[in-house]
């Protein structure tokens, strides 16, 4: 389960913000440039269900980098929509790539089964229903979209 914050330490917060919010940031600044003098293009993050709301696997400092980065994400689709580029985010909840499934199958059944009852569809993303998404946001047919999250987490965001 969800880790808690007598049980994090600073170390564990700075390479969390590190890798989800900083490694956003420098990507980020570093294409916006030629963006820009192109006159367009699409920026689409990766954040979680968890900066939408805490998580229930990670802890407050996973939590805190990706809502962090959704923060991000609102204000430089405000800064950057006037060059025509078009910034927004993709919220997924737990999905099967390789490290969560080894993790998954070593929970225990009642802890699984906890989870997947948080989740409306009942069960965990695949990798290509969130790289749909991601496909959708950097396509023209989401041309008028920026400053939006879509949650791909098979409702798990209303729980």
């Amino acid at each position: 389960m969800a880790r808690w914050l007598e049980n994090l330490d600073e170390h564990n917060w700075d390479q969390s913000h590190d890798v989800n919010l900083k490694g956003t940031f420098l990507v980020t600044r570093t294409v916006v440039q030629h963006m820009r003098e192109r006159g367009s293009g699409r920026i689409v993050m990766v954040a979680s269900v968890a900066g939408r709301r805490m998580s229930r696997v990670s802890g407050p400092e996973y939590s805190a980098a990706k809502g962090g980065m959704l923060a991000f994400m609102r204000h430089i689709a405000v800064e950057l929509g006037p060059h025509g580029i078009t910034v927004n985010a993709v919220a997924p909840g737990p999905t099967l790539v390789d490290r969560v499934a080894r993790k998954w199958e070593m929970r225990p059944a009642e802890e699984r089964k906890t989870t997947l009852r948080s989740i409306p569809l009942g069960r965990l993303g695949q990798p290509e229903e969130v790289a749909a998404a991601i496909l959708f946001l950097a396509s023209e047919d989401a041309s008028y979209i920026t400053g939006a999250c879509i949650d791909v987490n098979g409702g798990g965001f209303m729980m």
